[in-house]
């Protein structure tokens, strides 16, 4: 568990932070880009869970929790010295976990026959924002991952992968299962 007393430490002023190994990095580097974008993700899933149903926003609640795991498997390069402790990473089972859940709310959705506009509900607008931040986590941990030295869980990446997948279900769902969905209409206002 994590205890914190001292909120500031100073320790960053100089444009840098620590990693969980305790690596100083640049606070712009890809790796802290990438954690800093998940937990950005997280804070976009607080906000549509202040409009959610009760199932949706016990599904959001899980979610939440596994950005905190994601964040810290992210915060933990994989290295040649072992830490003293077992580092926290996202397993298989979450990414089953979404993909169940995915699953769930979709079977009661319409088929689409347009693109989406982000928007309906308060609840489905909040998830569309949430979508977009994760896609741009996922974006993040792939260029991290193609970076040379640099190595993100292959779990990892699958799991913001089927993130954004549950969120745009989610945000369907949160639209009267799709049918308060606000449909694009191609060249509307030409």
């Amino acid at each position: 568990m994590v205890t914190l007393n001292r909120i500031y430490t100073r320790t960053g002023d100089k444009g840098t932070t620590a990693l969980a190994d305790g690596q100083r990095r640049s606070k712009a580097d890809l790796r802290v880009e990438t954690y800093g974008t998940v937990d950005e993700t997280n804070a976009c899933v607080g906000l549509a869970r202040q409009h959610a149903e009760p199932r949706l926003d016990a599904m959001l609640g899980a979610i939440q929790n596994d950005l905190f795991d994601l964040g810290a498997d992210l915060a933990t390069p994989p290295s040649d010295t072992p830490p003293a402790y077992e580092p926290l990473r996202i397993v298989a089972s979450q990414v089953a976990r979404l993909e169940a859940d995915i699953d769930a709310l979709n079977a009661n959705i319409a088929p689409l026959k347009s693109f989406v506009l982000p928007g309906g509900s308060p609840a489905a607008a909040a998830l569309h924002l949430a979508r977009t931040v994760s896609r741009r986590a996922e974006r993040l941990a792939v260029a991290l991952a193609a970076t040379e030295g640099e190595i993100v869980s292959a779990e990892a990446l699958k799991y913001l992968n089927r993130l954004s997948d549950f969120l745009f279900v989610a945000s369907r769902a949160a639209n009267s299962d799709g049918v308060d969905d606000v449909l694009w209409v191609p060249g509307k206002n030409r």
